[in-house]
């Protein structure tokens, strides 16, 4: 099946760039290079991917995402961002971009993400045409794998994708410990030095949903020196 990838940038060379790499991929590529047609494009698009520029004229990316979002797309998103732009990542992964990468970056990072992206989508699929994973229950955590939802005490908690797909990765394997490269290896897809951060970032979201009080977790659980890991469901309070 040939992949569909929307990218939403007004810069024209780049854009020409990304329909040149990106189509050497075999991937079928749609171009919009302001904020209003990347909107009513990605709306109306039945697209595997959308690239998403933050800084458009017309419509930002940022206001892109939360409309999409709003209009219940779950279309996969990787952000394009600036490296003073920290405020608007966080925002972007806050209002469910999938994951972001910031300028100037190489094409073969961009293209490891973007296929990254496409096989957890594949795994995900394949998930769920075998036999329903029943909810994994720790203390007052609840996660129903099957409908993709959380909740804290009967509470439904509100997870981007990538938080959700960190608990769940934590929740299935117990005790166990991981370090930030192994949870980027795992969770995102890919591993690279320099993005610690972003593992970290994320596990202190994580945290502010589903701990009632996130300085002292009992569910994801710091092992100094060496990683995180996921409580025992043995021991986590009931």
């Amino acid at each position: 099946m040939q992949r569909k990838i929307l990218v939403v940038e007004d810069n024209s060379e780049l854009s020409d760039l990304l329909l040149l790499h990106l189509g050497d991929q075999s991937w079928q590529v749609d171009l919009a290079h302001d904020g209003l047609t990347g909107n009513k494009k990605a709306a109306g698009g039945d697209y595997d991917l959308i690239v998403l520029d933050i800084m458009l004229p017309g419509m930002d990316g940022i206001e892109i995402l939360k409309s999409i979002r709003n209009e219940g797309l779950v279309t996969p998103v990787l952000m394009l961002t600036s490296k003073s732009s920290e405020i608007d990542r966080i925002l972007g992964l806050e209002l469910g971009a999938d994951d972001y990468i910031t300028k100037p970056f190489s094409i073969r990072e961009l293209v490891a993400r973007i296929k990254a992206v496409f096989r957890r989508m594949e795994n995900l699929s394949a998930m769920k045409e075998t036999v329903p994973e029943p909810v994994i229950q720790a203390g007052e955590l609840a996660i129903n794998p099957e409908k993709r939802k959380v909740t804290v005490a009967g509470r439904p908690v509100d997870l981007t994708a990538k938080e959700y797909d960190l608990l769940t990765f934590f929740a299935r394997r117990p005790g166990r410990v991981f370090n930030r490269a192994q949870l980027l290896e795992h969770v995102w897809g890919y591993g690279h030095d320099g993005y610690d951060h972003t593992v970290n970032s994320n596990i202190n979201r994580l945290r502010a949903k589903i701990e009632s009080d996130p300085a002292n977790p009992q569910y994801i659980l710091t092992v100094w020196g060496v990683g995180y890991k996921f409580t025992d469901v043995d021991e986590a309070d009931v």
